[in-house]
């Protein structure tokens, strides 16, 4: 890893943008690891293995950033069995793509009945995200108001999803 410009840590913005690119992408190495035996088409498959060994190199280079991140404090973290960690971590990931693809079409529509309809899509959506985080939080699955716990659960699914 290149060295930082004198900067003990990393910006508290910038650490939060890598949490969220390991979260997701360990979530969708997981899935593709899962799936990858069923695909039948041999170039399908090479383009799964392909994206495989892409994850898995991303998100090896992002956790070295994370030895950087600002802390307030470091705790153990208790084992927490994978997959409550990954279906609710996949469903929140697909609620926050929902809402950021629903705004973008809403800045893409001119017909007004089609905008309303977005729009309360993207309520509904709003809404499913809200449901899904307050489950993870208070399962204790998404500490999000503690960073060091939070970016150790990244490592720890990060972990698991280069290990299966």
């Amino acid at each position: 890893m290149e060295q930082m410009d004198n900067k003990q840590h990393l910006a508290w913005h910038e650490t939060l943008e890598i949490h969220e690119l390991v979260a997701f992408q360990s979530i969708g190495l997981m899935k593709l690891k899962k799936s990858i035996k069923d695909i039948q088409d041999n170039n399908l498959r090479t383009i799964y293995e392909n994206s495989i060994k892409q994850l898995e190199q991303h998100i090896g280079e992002l956790l070295q950033f994370y030895s950087t991140a600002p802390r307030e404090k470091d705790q153990d973290e208790e084992f927490r069995q994978v997959s409550t960690d990954f279906f609710a971590g996949d469903l929140l990931a697909f609620c926050k793509t929902a809402v950021r693809n629903y705004a973008i079409a809403i800045t893409e529509t001119a017909t007004p009945v089609l905008r309303r309809t977005l729009n309360n899509h993207l309520q509904n959506a709003i809404k499913s995200h809200e449901q899904i985080f307050n489950y993870m939080y208070q399962k204790g699955l998404y500490p999000s108001y503690d960073l060091g716990e939070l970016l150790k659960s990244d490592q720890k699914l990060a972990n698991k999803a280069l290990n299966m």
